[in-house]
């Protein structure tokens, strides 16, 4: 990382986005200026919150310690800098260098946020606290044997990814009174839009997270075709294993069909929010289609999207931004060949 301490607030923030998420440093600057500003802010808080759960060197303990302490400081509750100084030192080499650059400079990034208006910062502030509190809950019964059913998936999907939903919903109805005149449906769509992206990320994360002792995968899926997670190894697969994984991309099939229906209702002219949320259905929906083509995956890696089909995402997106018609024929085109989800 460069030495920052010249930038503006608002130049760190540009900046250390670009370190701690490319995809997100990509959709991010599509937004128009008055809404851009504050999603990439709520996005760094929401990073500091996952870095404080991701450290291993943190018991559960420490983590809702610090993780209320968090929701402090978002609230203006407590110092940043004070805050900010008590938790660098615990990271570990695991955390990454821009993440700890963060949590370093998380000051400036508070400063933005205590600068918005009432109503931006309620939906930070919202965001922030269900989120690190929901995270907090789980940590403390983490284990290799994967979450107790389905609904505790949706569960932990809503507090990491569901909220951040409603969050973006929130300022997007804000910024626009177009879009706000749908917000009761876009409400009830924006949580099954974070859990299609959060359900593709657990998928294609299944052995980077158990690597850091955890699962995210519900057993009672795994149990109905024969499968006990605490034998899942990257060494040997077992169909029965993949056949658990289809059930959960068609699951994850049906939240990005709900992920569309989000888009389709914000105004065509709104063109650089919805270009924003079509760049992260298009990465999701490939990675979606890698992981099933090759369930039998035992790194991330191996499913991961190139470089050239993220440009490919970004070019037809933009193509088709404005077109309902066009949008919903390439949504059938790319998912086609995906599991539906059985009732």
């Amino acid at each position: 990382m460069l030495m920052t301490s010249h930038l503006t607030d608002e130049a760190y923030q540009s900046y250390i986005l670009q370190g701690v998420s490319r995809t997100f440093a990509l959709t991010i600057p599509q937004l128009p200026p008055d809404l851009s500003q504050v999603v990439g802010n709520g996005y760094l808080l929401c990073r500091i919150a996952d870095t404080i759960e991701d450290e291993p060197q943190l018991t559960p303990t420490q983590k809702r310690f610090f993780s209320q302490q968090f929701t402090q400081v978002v609230a203006g509750e407590l110092s940043a800098e004070a805050f900010s100084q008590a938790l660098f030192p615990r990271l570990s080499e695991h955390t990454l260098i821009a993440e700890k650059d963060l949590i370093s400079n998380m000051p400036r990034v508070i400063r933005l946020t205590h600068r918005f208006n009432a109503s931006q910062r309620a939906a930070l502030y919202r965001c922030v606290r269900i989120m690190a509190k929901g995270m907090a809950d789980f940590q403390q019964n983490n284990t290799l044997a994967g979450l107790k059913d389905l609904s505790e998936m949706n569960r932990y999907c809503y507090y990491v990814a569901g909220v951040v939903g409603e969050m973006l919903t929130d300022l997007f109805c804000y910024y626009s009174p177009y879009i706000a005149q749908n917000q009761v449906t876009l409400q009830a769509l924006a949580v099954s839009f974070g859990q299609a992206l959060q359900m593709t990320n657990i998928l294609k994360d299944i052995w980077e997270d158990r690597q850091r002792g955890a699962c995210w995968l519900p057993q009672e899926i795994f149990t109905q075709v024969g499968f006990d997670l605490q034998n899942l190894s990257p060494n040997y697969y077992d169909p029965a294993f993949g056949e658990g994984l289809a059930k959960l991309i068609g699951i994850t099939y049906t939240h990005l069909h709900n992920a569309l229906c989000y888009i389709l209702l914000i105004p065509p002219h709104e063109s650089g929010i919805r270009r924003f949320c079509l760049w992260a259905l298009g990465m999701a929906i490939l990675t979606l289609r890698r992981i099933n083509q090759r369930r039998d995956f035992c790194q991330g890696q191996q499913v991961k999207i190139s470089r050239r089909s993220v440009k490919a995402t970004i070019l037809v997106s933009n193509w088709f931004t404005c077109s309902d018609i066009s949008l919903r024929a390439l949504f059938y085109l790319l998912t086609r060949a995906l599991p539906r989800e059985t009732r």
